[in-house]
Protein backbone atom coordinates (compact mmCIF):
# COMPACT_ATOMS: atom_id res chain seq x y z
CA UNK A 1 0.00 0.00 0.00
CA UNK A 2 1.81 3.24 -0.52
CA UNK A 3 0.83 5.31 1.68
CA UNK A 4 1.27 2.35 4.34
CA UNK A 5 3.56 3.88 7.47
CA UNK A 6 7.51 3.19 6.55
CA UNK A 7 7.56 3.21 3.05
CA UNK A 8 10.35 5.13 1.28
CA UNK A 9 7.71 7.28 0.23
CA UNK A 10 6.27 8.64 3.66
CA UNK A 11 10.21 8.54 5.02
CA UNK A 12 11.82 11.76 6.01
CA UNK A 13 15.45 12.27 4.63
CA UNK A 14 17.08 12.37 7.44
CA UNK A 15 15.31 9.20 8.61
CA UNK A 16 16.43 7.53 5.17
CA UNK A 17 19.80 8.12 5.64
CA UNK A 18 19.95 6.79 8.81
CA UNK A 19 18.51 3.87 7.92
CA UNK A 20 20.83 3.73 4.55
CA UNK A 21 23.87 3.66 7.62
CA UNK A 22 22.43 0.83 9.37
CA UNK A 23 22.02 -1.36 6.25
CA UNK A 24 25.17 -0.36 5.57
CA UNK A 25 27.79 -0.69 8.44
CA UNK A 26 30.65 -0.70 6.18
CA UNK A 27 30.14 2.74 4.96
CA UNK A 28 29.59 3.87 9.29
CA UNK A 29 33.44 2.35 9.18
CA UNK A 30 34.32 3.91 6.41
CA UNK A 31 33.14 7.26 7.34
CA UNK A 32 34.81 7.05 11.00
CA UNK A 33 37.80 6.33 9.07
CA UNK A 34 38.30 9.05 6.65
CA UNK A 35 37.43 11.53 9.77
CA UNK A 36 40.87 9.66 11.21
CA UNK A 37 42.52 10.40 8.12
CA UNK A 38 41.99 13.94 7.61
CA UNK A 39 42.84 14.56 11.49
CA UNK A 40 45.72 13.23 12.01
CA UNK A 41 47.98 14.65 9.71
CA UNK A 42 47.56 17.79 11.41
CA UNK A 43 49.59 17.32 14.30
CA UNK A 44 51.58 14.27 13.01
CA UNK A 45 53.07 16.63 10.63
CA UNK A 46 52.13 19.98 9.42
CA UNK A 47 52.36 21.49 13.35
CA UNK A 48 56.02 20.27 13.55
CA UNK A 49 56.76 21.28 10.07
CA UNK A 50 55.68 24.81 10.74
CA UNK A 51 56.30 25.47 14.41
CA UNK A 52 59.24 22.73 15.48
CA UNK A 53 63.34 23.87 15.06
CA UNK A 54 65.09 20.97 15.60
CA UNK A 55 68.42 21.17 17.44
CA UNK A 56 66.84 24.90 18.65
CA UNK A 57 64.64 25.01 21.60
CA UNK A 58 63.99 28.80 22.12
CA UNK A 59 63.05 29.02 18.19
CA UNK A 60 60.73 26.23 18.62
CA UNK A 61 59.02 27.42 22.27
CA UNK A 62 58.88 31.18 20.48
CA UNK A 63 57.23 29.80 17.66
CA UNK A 64 55.02 27.42 19.42
CA UNK A 65 54.43 30.73 21.37
CA UNK A 66 53.34 32.88 18.67
CA UNK A 67 51.45 30.64 17.34
CA UNK A 68 49.64 29.31 20.57
CA UNK A 69 46.07 28.51 18.92
CA UNK A 70 47.52 26.55 16.22
CA UNK A 71 49.37 24.49 19.37
CA UNK A 72 46.41 23.84 21.05
CA UNK A 73 44.51 23.07 18.09
CA UNK A 74 47.21 20.21 17.60
CA UNK A 75 46.45 19.12 21.20
CA UNK A 76 42.54 18.89 20.53
CA UNK A 77 43.27 16.78 17.00
CA UNK A 78 45.20 14.27 19.11
CA UNK A 79 42.20 14.00 21.73
CA UNK A 80 39.72 13.68 19.25
CA UNK A 81 41.62 11.20 17.16
CA UNK A 82 41.45 8.58 20.66
CA UNK A 83 37.82 9.39 20.48
CA UNK A 84 37.49 9.02 16.82
CA UNK A 85 39.77 5.59 16.92
CA UNK A 86 37.60 3.97 19.38
CA UNK A 87 34.15 4.38 17.36
CA UNK A 88 36.06 3.27 13.71
CA UNK A 89 36.92 -0.10 15.76
CA UNK A 90 33.92 -0.15 17.15
CA UNK A 91 32.45 0.33 13.72
CA UNK A 92 34.83 -2.54 12.30
CA UNK A 93 33.64 -4.83 15.02
CA UNK A 94 30.55 -4.46 13.71
CA UNK A 95 30.98 -5.04 10.24
CA UNK A 96 33.18 -8.03 11.14
CA UNK A 97 32.01 -9.70 14.22
CA UNK A 98 30.35 -12.58 11.87
CA UNK A 99 33.78 -13.02 9.95
CA UNK A 100 35.72 -13.73 12.99
CA UNK A 101 34.63 -12.71 16.93
CA UNK A 102 38.31 -13.19 18.08
CA UNK A 103 39.95 -11.41 15.28
CA UNK A 104 37.46 -8.66 15.63
CA UNK A 105 37.78 -8.20 19.28
CA UNK A 106 41.44 -8.46 18.72
CA UNK A 107 41.02 -5.12 16.26
CA UNK A 108 39.16 -3.44 18.62
CA UNK A 109 42.36 -3.69 21.09
CA UNK A 110 45.07 -3.32 19.34
CA UNK A 111 43.81 -0.42 16.90
CA UNK A 112 41.11 1.40 18.82
CA UNK A 113 41.74 1.13 23.03
CA UNK A 114 45.78 0.80 22.95
CA UNK A 115 46.43 3.83 19.91
CA UNK A 116 43.94 5.63 22.12
CA UNK A 117 45.57 5.59 25.18
CA UNK A 118 48.87 6.87 23.34
CA UNK A 119 47.11 10.26 21.88
CA UNK A 120 45.76 11.06 24.94
CA UNK A 121 49.55 10.90 26.85
CA UNK A 122 50.95 12.80 23.74
CA UNK A 123 47.90 15.57 24.44
CA UNK A 124 49.58 15.57 27.65
CA UNK A 125 52.91 15.51 27.06
CA UNK A 126 51.94 19.08 25.11
CA UNK A 127 50.21 20.21 27.62
CA UNK A 128 53.70 20.10 29.90
CA UNK A 129 54.74 22.23 27.21
CA UNK A 130 52.21 25.01 27.57
CA UNK A 131 52.89 24.54 31.39
CA UNK A 132 56.42 25.19 31.22
CA UNK A 133 55.70 28.45 29.17
CA UNK A 134 52.82 29.79 30.84
CA UNK A 135 54.48 29.15 34.51
CA UNK A 136 57.89 30.25 34.40
CA UNK A 137 57.82 31.91 38.04
CA UNK A 138 57.37 28.53 39.71
CA UNK A 139 59.96 27.27 37.63
CA UNK A 140 61.76 29.92 38.65
CA UNK A 141 65.03 27.45 39.62
CA UNK A 142 65.45 26.98 36.07
CA UNK A 143 66.65 29.93 33.19
CA UNK A 144 64.62 30.49 30.05
CA UNK A 145 67.24 28.31 27.92
CA UNK A 146 66.94 25.49 31.14
CA UNK A 147 63.20 25.60 30.38
CA UNK A 148 63.23 25.64 26.40
CA UNK A 149 65.44 22.64 26.27
CA UNK A 150 62.89 20.59 29.16
CA UNK A 151 59.98 21.94 26.40
CA UNK A 152 61.58 20.84 23.67
CA UNK A 153 62.24 17.20 25.22
CA UNK A 154 58.88 17.10 25.84
CA UNK A 155 58.17 17.70 22.16
CA UNK A 156 60.66 14.89 20.99
CA UNK A 157 59.00 12.27 23.54
CA UNK A 158 55.99 12.90 21.53
CA UNK A 159 57.93 12.02 18.20
CA UNK A 160 59.42 9.56 20.07
CA UNK A 161 56.26 7.72 21.50
CA UNK A 162 54.35 8.54 18.10
CA UNK A 163 57.72 6.00 16.91
CA UNK A 164 56.85 3.52 18.96
CA UNK A 165 53.23 3.51 18.51
CA UNK A 166 53.66 2.69 14.82
CA UNK A 167 54.36 -1.40 15.63
CA UNK A 168 50.08 -0.66 17.28
CA UNK A 169 49.57 0.35 14.09
CA UNK A 170 50.98 -2.02 12.02
CA UNK A 171 49.92 -5.12 13.85
CA UNK A 172 46.47 -3.87 14.14
CA UNK A 173 46.14 -3.90 10.53
CA UNK A 174 47.12 -7.64 10.04
CA UNK A 175 43.53 -9.42 11.77
CA UNK A 176 42.11 -6.35 9.82
CA UNK A 177 43.72 -8.10 6.68
CA UNK A 178 42.46 -11.55 7.59
CA UNK A 179 39.10 -10.07 8.34
CA UNK A 180 38.92 -8.36 4.96
CA UNK A 181 40.09 -11.24 3.03
CA UNK A 182 37.85 -13.24 4.63
CA UNK A 183 34.93 -11.28 4.40
CA UNK A 184 33.50 -11.68 1.03
CA UNK A 185 31.82 -8.88 1.25
CA UNK A 186 35.19 -7.03 0.31
CA UNK A 187 37.80 -7.17 -1.98
CA UNK A 188 40.78 -9.58 -1.19
CA UNK A 189 43.20 -7.45 -2.69
CA UNK A 190 42.22 -5.23 0.04
CA UNK A 191 43.04 -7.45 2.25
CA UNK A 192 46.45 -8.46 1.09
CA UNK A 193 47.16 -4.82 0.86
CA UNK A 194 46.84 -4.02 4.52
CA UNK A 195 48.94 -7.35 5.58
CA UNK A 196 51.71 -5.54 3.49
CA UNK A 197 51.03 -1.98 5.01
CA UNK A 198 50.85 -3.49 8.86
CA UNK A 199 54.49 -5.36 7.77
CA UNK A 200 55.93 -1.80 6.57
CA UNK A 201 54.77 0.01 9.80
CA UNK A 202 56.53 -3.12 12.10
CA UNK A 203 59.40 -2.55 9.80
CA UNK A 204 59.83 1.11 10.23
CA UNK A 205 58.99 0.85 14.02
CA UNK A 206 61.65 -1.41 14.24
CA UNK A 207 63.94 0.84 12.09
CA UNK A 208 63.08 3.64 13.97
CA UNK A 209 64.28 2.16 17.21
CA UNK A 210 67.18 0.41 15.77
CA UNK A 211 68.60 2.41 12.95
CA UNK A 212 67.40 5.64 13.43
CA UNK A 213 69.17 7.27 10.77
CA UNK A 214 67.63 5.09 8.39
CA UNK A 215 64.04 5.72 9.29
CA UNK A 216 63.59 8.40 6.62
CA UNK A 217 64.53 6.48 3.97
CA UNK A 218 62.46 3.36 5.25
CA UNK A 219 59.29 5.15 5.22
CA UNK A 220 59.87 6.36 1.60
CA UNK A 221 60.41 2.88 0.35
CA UNK A 222 57.19 1.26 2.51
CA UNK A 223 54.59 4.39 1.74
CA UNK A 224 53.27 2.75 -1.07
CA UNK A 225 52.39 -0.13 0.73
CA UNK A 226 50.81 2.15 3.91
CA UNK A 227 47.93 3.48 1.02
CA UNK A 228 46.17 0.61 1.94
CA UNK A 229 44.42 2.53 4.60
CA UNK A 230 43.59 4.74 2.59
CA UNK A 231 42.23 2.39 -0.48
CA UNK A 232 40.00 0.79 2.31
CA UNK A 233 38.84 3.73 3.81
CA UNK A 234 37.51 5.34 -0.17
CA UNK A 235 36.29 1.78 -0.70
CA UNK A 236 33.78 1.66 2.39
CA UNK A 237 32.99 5.17 2.06
CA UNK A 238 31.74 5.36 -2.30
CA UNK A 239 31.16 1.42 -1.95
CA UNK A 240 30.15 0.68 1.79
CA UNK A 241 30.14 -3.33 3.05
CA UNK A 242 27.40 -5.06 4.49
CA UNK A 243 27.79 -8.62 6.06
CA UNK A 244 26.01 -11.68 4.26
CA UNK A 245 23.50 -12.64 6.70
CA UNK A 246 24.97 -16.01 7.40
CA UNK A 247 27.87 -13.95 9.05
CA UNK A 248 25.44 -11.72 10.56
CA UNK A 249 23.61 -14.13 12.32
CA UNK A 250 26.22 -15.78 13.75
CA UNK A 251 26.60 -12.31 15.95
CA UNK A 252 23.00 -12.29 17.04
CA UNK A 253 22.40 -14.06 20.37
CA UNK A 254 20.53 -17.76 20.35
CA UNK A 255 16.36 -16.92 20.98
CA UNK A 256 14.73 -18.19 23.78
Amino acid sequence: MDGAPGSSENCPSGMGRKMNLTRNPGRVAGLWYLLLVALGPLRLMYIPNKLFVGGNPAATVNNIAANEGLFRIGIAVDLLCAVVLIFLVMAFYRLFAGVDQHLAVLVAILGGVMPAVLYIVNAVSDLGVLTIMQKASSLSAFDKPQRDSISMLLLDLHGDLNTAAAILWGVWLFPLAILVYRSRFLPRFLGVWLALGGLSWVIWCLTGVLLPEYSGRVLEVCQPAMLGEIALTLWLVIKGARPTESGAARTLPAAG
